[in-house]
């Protein structure tokens, strides 16, 4: 008797399982362009989104090249989330490409740019500099867009998202207390450290620091000769306080200016990617407080 009963409660489940499937909801598709981006579409999607990260953890979005796997998950993708300011140049032909009919959103619309002239960018032609996330301030910009576009794409579960939004960016408001606080301990003649490329523009703009790259806005143009000579003058004129590599970028141009200044490596920035699950930057806040502590640390170390 009791196999019996079993039996029949193996079928009824079964029989059950399609009209269950069919009452699931489906997550709303939609396809971030890098870690970052990823993280925030996650924290104001939450349960209601299915989110897949082209450029992964410590990968470089500059130079990326996109794969099978990714045409394949863009067509499908309901939202497309891209960073804009030129960070992604083969976004564009990503999409084209995959016929997708998902909605596209910028997370950086409504930033002010910084923008550099030429010579200042030791490159061809004029150039924006895409790293806005750096700073916080900016970062609410990019949630609230995300917000406002998983709306478009999805208005029975906007309320969620708008909630969501509110939260997160509650959050980053005393992540941007933690940080102006913590860099105004560094005494304004320290405040001048040196790093792979000009990723860090808009956190020296909003918390008061100098940082020197001998690479560009973009890790595409590699340092010259002259880029580095240049570099080493500025680092031993400006007498900079801290050396640092890039998750992304290869280590060994920081590390010849550390043979030739006398400085030290101490330690890894997060800039253009967040590291993966179990590193120190999985999030977009563990990023920043990673950063301000690591370039705190190295600072104090040397005074």
């Amino acid at each position: 008797m009791f196999r019996k009963l079993i039996t029949i409660a193996i079928i009824a489940l079964l029989g059950s399982a399609p009209g269950m499937a069919a009452e699931a909801k489906e997550r709303l598709k939609v396809v971030a362009s890098f870690s970052i981006l990823g993280d925030f579409v996650e924290e104001v999607g939450g349960e209601h989104v299915s989110v897949a990260t082209l450029v992964g953890p410590d990968g470089d979005a500059h130079v990326y090249e996109p794969t099978p796997m990714d045409l394949k998950r863009v067509s499908e993708a309901k939202v497309i989330i891209t960073n804009g300011l030129g960070l992604e140049g083969w976004i564009t032909r990503l999409i084209d490409a995959s016929g997708t009919e998902a909605q596209i959103a910028e997370a950086s619309k409504g930033v002010v740019p910084r923008t550099f002239t030429a010579e200042e960018a030791g490159e061809g032609q004029g150039v924006v500099d895409p790293h806005a996330f750096q700073s916080v301030g900016n970062a609410r910009i990019y949630v609230n867009n995300i917000s406002a576009a998983l709306c478009a794409a999805d208005e029975k579960d906007c309320q969620a998202f708008k909630d969501n939004a509110s939260a997160y960016i509650a959050r980053l408001n005393s992540l941007e207390t933690e940080v102006k606080e913590s860099i105004g301990k560094i005494s304004p003649e320290k405040r001048r450290v040196i790093t792979s490329h000009d990723a860090f523009g808009y956190f020296a703009h909003a918390y008061g620091l100098t940082f020197l790259a001998p690479e560009g806005v973009s890790t595409e143009a590699e340092a010259s000769a002259a880029d580095v000579v240049k570099i080493v003058q500025q680092i031993r004129e400006q007498k900079a306080s801290a050396l640092f590599v890039e998750n992304i970028s290869d280590p060994r141009l920081i590390e010849q200016i550390g043979r030739e200044t006398g400085l030290k490596v101490s330690g890894v920035l997060f800039s253009d990617a967040l590291s993966p699950k179990d590193g120190p930057a999985a999030t977009y806040i563990d990023m920043m407080r990673h950063n301000v502590r690591t370039i705190l640390e190295a600072i104090n170390q040397g005074s």
